[in-house]
């Protein structure tokens, strides 16, 4: 294998020419890598690589998220790994959670701030010898959309669940979590326990759980109890 064989080939699609000519330059500087292409449009990239052939002329591609002021990078980054197998490393001036998250779903699998640039040609060769990695600003912003979602996918489910469950079941609940057994309730509700266990039955069918202590758990959880506590 001659010694131009064994350069990594990368891609660059960077649509600032500033940016674009500073990295071909620093990258051009590596005894290791070699440029395939260079591209500043989705246009250009599609060009680029099928003018390369089957492969796409390149093992690792820098993307650029933002292309003409809007994340277009975020789709030519799963076209681009799709089509041509090749490592996709997003690149971006800025920090933005949201799109770094929906980078990694396309099929990125490392991010990079421009400003970081020394750090790219270790990125490209560990993304060329498929480990995979992440940097570590990009693993924190990552891990810190995670628990945004799922903090959204709480918040989600609480206000569903609470739109389901009446004041009155609500009461019952708070009442359950306390510890009172069901003719407790009824007694202190003013109600048949006959009632009582036609509201645990409804709660169970909304909450999806198996026992009305299970029920109140997951209600107090939820948040959907501290109001209930308030009026008892």
């Amino acid at each position: 294998m001659g010694k131009e064989e064994s350069k990594i080939r990368v891609g660059l699609l960077e649509d600032d020419p500033d940016w674009r000519r500073g990295l071909a330059d620093y990258l051009a500087g590596q005894p290791d890598v070699s440029l395939a292409w260079i591209a500043s449009c989705g246009e250009e990239l599609r060009a680029a690589i099928r003018d390369a052939g089957e492969d796409g002329g390149a093992d690792v591609v820098l993307m650029d998220i933002m292309i003409d002021g809007s994340p277009e990078g975020i789709a030519l980054a799963e076209e681009t790994s799709l089509s041509t197998g090749a490592r996709v490393i997003m690149l971006t001036s800025m920090e933005e959670k949201e799109l770094i998250f929906r980078s990694f779903q396309a099929g990125a699998i490392d991010y990079q701030l421009k400003s970081g640039f020394e750090e790219l040609p270790d990125a490209i060769r560990a993304a060329y010898a498929r480990q995979s990695p992440i940097s570590a600003a990009a693993a924190e912003r990552l891990r810190d959309e995670f628990r945004r979602l799922k903090q959204v996918e709480k918040e989600f489910e609480t206000k569903k669940i609470a739109d389901l469950i009446t004041p009155s079941e609500r009461q019952l609940l708070g009442l359950i979590h306390q510890g009172y057994s069901q003719p407790q309730i009824a007694d202190k509700l003013f109600i048949t326990l006959r009632t009582v266990k036609n509201h645990v039955g409804n709660i169970l069918r909304k909450l999806g759980t198996q026992g009305s202590k299970e029920a109140a758990d997951k209600a107090k959880e939820l948040g959907l109890l501290d109001q209930s506590n308030k009026d008892i």
